[in-house]
């Protein structure tokens, strides 16, 4: 379902127009932010702001329908980074050194490697923005 302009323009300035998931701002990208069910609606996600979350193409693609990832520390199935009930700097840290995101917690450990945060694309738009000190 196609989310009208209206209600994404909501979503993106709730998520200061950054990927909800990997924080990289949507001004730097060269497609527009999607707009993500945080639930899917598949599994019963409704069409409401605090379901949707603004997302990368790349985030998203990766993120699909899941709702979880394992835990590469404990191997234990845990949720999704949920944007709108957690703190980002909670479960993830930037290294400003690498470009790289690291989760601090399960579930952001999870959410890392499922969506695939550390690829070389955005690893490298990343590092870019860190040394423009623009992240």
């Amino acid at each position: 379902m196609r989310i009208d302009d209206p209600l994404r323009e909501l979503v993106a300035k709730k998520a200061a127009f950054r990927c909800e998931y990997c924080h990289y701002p949507e001004e730097f990208s060269p497609s527009s932010f999607e707009v993500d069910h945080i639930k899917p609606r598949s599994a019963g996600g409704l069409l409401k702001l605090s379901n949707l979350a603004l997302a990368c193409s790349h985030c998203n693609a990766h993120k699909a329908k899941r709702e979880t990832g394992v835990d590469p520390v404990t191997k234990k199935t845990v949720q999704l980074f949920p944007p709108h009930t957690d703190r980002w700097s909670k479960s993830f840290q930037l290294d400003r050194t690498t470009g790289k995101i690291e989760g601090l917690t399960p579930v952001g450990r999870a959410t890392v490697e499922v969506l695939h945060m550390n690829d070389v694309q955005p690893l490298t738009a990343r590092r870019h923005l860190i040394r423009l000190e623009i992240l």
